[in-house]
């Protein structure tokens, strides 16, 4: 790949390794001493750094930050219609898509990863026109993700969302209405709905055992608990990896969702909190992305295309 067409898209507030000066180091060894280079404070302002890296010449990105910058970066990168790889140097607090990936959390072996042959096109989700990689969520989840702002993550890390889940747990059910690939699916008061583009979230736990991220359909979770009790029952069988034997989760897959709730809600994109809604819709995009990732990466698993709504009481 020619020199001029590498670039790096970095939050400067976060850090790997030996930082940014040991990614510099790494990729003038490998051959690139002048990658097209932009650090930005903030993950928001990471969109226009991806469109200027792209009109630079850019073909392939190498992201520093957390899921939320990695989020970011594609949103802006499917507004410039370009075929771009991207390479993640997990720098954030979670990094669940390059856990799920099976990305290395050494910089150097990350880079390595990065500049290698390995490739995986991946779907994507679009929340209210806005894609994500990871998980979409409205409730208990985007509750704490809104609660849990960036000094807090830098002072108490995964800390920080155990105390604000805690919190969560005692927020009011809502009315929902789920319509999942055009049939109501789900009607009632629930206190979470998740959507999965993969598996496994912090902690190594599996909230969507049988998800896969390049099967064209998002996994689709509600959870009807309504106090930390019952909370604690749902947490017990996502530690145990079998969420859907709760009574008070029920699980579904499909390629479109629509989201109606009785009164605006906080929802969340690879855990970037977003406003309140009243409504969200939401699509796969098959085959959106290409993520450069080990050789031999590890899958989330088979799907069982005949799948529906599944639930065990």
């Amino acid at each position: 790949m020619p020199k001029d067409r590498l670039a790096v898209v970095a939050h400067s507030g976060k850090t790997l390794g030996g930082g940014l000066g040991e990614l510099r180091g790494l990729l003038a060894k490998a051959g690139h001493p002048d990658p097209i280079w932009y650090e930005v404070p903030k993950s928001r302002k990471a969109p226009k750094a991806v469109r200027r890296a792209v009109k630079k010449g850019a073909r392939l990105i190498f992201i520093w930050g957390g899921d939320g910058m990695v989020q970011r970066c594609i949103d802006g990168l499917a507004r410039t219609k370009k075929k771009v790889d991207i390479a993640i140097l997990p720098a954030g607090t979670a990094n669940l898509l390059a856990t799920n990936l099976g990305i290395p959390t050494e910089l150097a072996d990350a880079v390595r990863v990065g500049l290698g042959r390995g490739r995986r096109k991946l779907d994507v989700g679009v929340a209210n026109g806005e894609r994500f990689a990871v998980m979409a969520g409205a409730g208990f989840d985007a509750l704490i993700m809104r609660d849990v702002d960036s000094s807090r993550k830098k002072r108490l890390g995964r800390l920080a969302y155990f105390r604000s889940s805690v919190r969560a747990m005692r927020a009011k059910a809502v009315g929902m209405k789920v319509r999942v690939d055009g049939t109501t699916w789900f009607e009632g008061k629930a206190s979470a709905l998740l959507l999965g583009n993969v598996g496994t979230i912090t902690g190594g736990f599996k909230v969507f055992p049988d998800a896969a991220d390049d099967d064209g359909r998002l996994e689709v979770g509600v959870v009807t608990a309504r106090s930390v009790w019952q909370w604690a029952r749902v947490l017990s069988r996502v530690a145990g990896g079998r969420p859907e034997r709760s009574p008070f989760v029920e699980m579904t897959r499909g390629k479109k969702v629509v989201l109606h709730l009785s009164r605006p809600l906080a929802y969340e994109l690879d855990g970037g909190a977003r406003a309140s809604a009243k409504r969200l819709k939401v699509r796969v995009v098959p085959g959106a992305i290409t993520v450069r990732v080990p050789r031999r990466a590890p899958s989330e698993g088979n799907q069982d295309p005949g799948a529906g709504r599944r639930k065990i009481s």
